[in-house]
């Protein structure tokens, strides 16, 4: 799925800058952008040319896709996350909880 929300678009590209240990102004400075308006497009305050986009991802040596596609991952962290919760559930608690989940997708 296509994400054109620019505060998902900015919190990913939050995330891969702190995963290369970049500060705003270095992203800034590679892309060849200001300071000012990495801070907005990271903040999701702002939209972007797609050149712009091309620009961040180059210097953070990543894929327009990566920012823009809208992958499994993200679900499967948060299945996991709700997995784990589960597992740490009383056995009556999460016996509960797996009808009611088995209720829902009986609907759907």
């Amino acid at each position: 799925m296509l994400i054109s929300d620019v505060h998902i678009i900015g919190n990913k590209l939050l995330t891969f800058r702190k995963q290369k240990g970049l500060t705003q102004a270095e992203v800034a400075e590679l892309a060849e952008i200001s300071d000012r308006t990495y801070a907005d497009i990271e903040r999701g305050s702002t939209n972007m040319r797609m050149e712009t986009l091309v620009s961040i991802c180059k210097a953070l040596n990543i894929t327009p896709n990566q920012i823009l596609i809208d992958d499994d991952n993200s679900l499967m962290v948060e299945q996991e996350k709700l997995f784990k919760q589960l597992n740490s559930c009383k056995t009556k608690e999460r016996e509960t909880a797996l009808k009611l989940l088995s209720v829902y997708l009986n609907s759907i």
